[in-house]
């Protein structure tokens, strides 16, 4: 009889302590749900990235009134990258040519030359819209009216809407950084009051043609020359010397540290993702 007794207490005992077993199981599984470690993102700047940089435009690019004659802002805006933590190196090619407008640049950019380059580059860096100011200025020398500069603004923005569709076309994932123009025309057309106003109304395309591309940039160097408390013209009063070259190097890479590069350092880190 004893043995009876105890045989269905045991049994009711195992039951009790298997459903135990199963419920501690069941708790103990769902804390290590909760507990799974969760890693913050590693910074792009863990790994320093080499940069690609195309430099393409007009005699800015080129570095004409530069006594080094080492490519104008070029070298003075590398020496500062390369102290970015973020950066490795950066490798820049220079494509300037004195005297280029809207529509050279835009045949240039699509020739076998520049084409590799375009393809390889992290980041353009365009000068461009000046020497369209200029041919203004030469093809109504003798009659010159502001109203020339106003029939002209719609074809400047039209042909630097054709740059931007072709860097973007060749290469949709560079950054573009548009360098304003300046007025080096004061001491030439001192008579033309409106000179400021034109440049100004020239920056404002240069702007909203930026404006509809993404990790597109304008950078604006037009008041380094207005506001010029020293000479930072060449001897030819219209081109930079090594001063104004270095003034646009600080104003570019206060703009790259600020805007480009965070957004080339996010670009990196994505596709180094989409790889693994």
């Amino acid at each position: 009889m004893k043995v009876k007794k105890v045989f269905p207490l045991l049994i009711l005992a195992m039951m009790f302590l298997s459903s135990c077993s199963q419920s501690a199981s069941m708790v103990l599984h769902q804390e290590k749900k909760v507990a799974s470690p969760v890693f913050e993102p590693i910074p792009a700047d863990f790994i320093p990235q080499k940069v690609t940089v195309l430099s393409a435009g007009d005699s800015l690019t080129q570095g004409v009134g530069d006594s080094t004659e080492q490519g104008g802002y070029l070298p003075y805006l590398k020496s500062m990258l390369e102290k970015d933590k973020g950066i490795q190196e950066v490798d820049f090619y220079n494509y300037g040519v004195k005297g280029n407008r809207t529509t050279q640049l835009l045949k240039r950019l699509q020739s076998l030359e520049m084409k590799p380059i375009l393809r390889q580059s992290n980041l353009v860096i365009l000068t461009i819209g000046g020497n369209d100011i200029m041919k203004i200025v030469k093809d109504n020398i003798s009659d010159l009216q502001v109203s020339d500069f106003i029939k002209e603004k719609e074809s400047y923005r039209s042909h630097l809407t054709q740059i931007f569709d072709v860097i973007y076309k060749e290469n949709p994932n560079a950054s573009i950084v548009l360098v304003g123009v300046y007025n080096p025309f004061s001491k030439w057309f001192s008579d033309i009051k409106e000179m400021d106003q034109i440049v100004a109304e020239w920056n404002q395309i240069g702007e909203s043609v930026v404006s509809q591309y993404s990790h597109s940039f304008f950078v604006s160097i037009e008041d380094l020359f207005l506001n010029a408390n020293e000479d930072i013209l060449y001897t030819d009063n219209f081109h930079p010397n090594d001063k104004g070259y270095k003034l646009i190097a600080e104003r570019l890479n206060e703009a790259l540290a600020n805007q480009v590069l965070p957004d080339l350092e996010k670009k990196a880190y994505t596709v180094s993702n989409e790889e693994n």
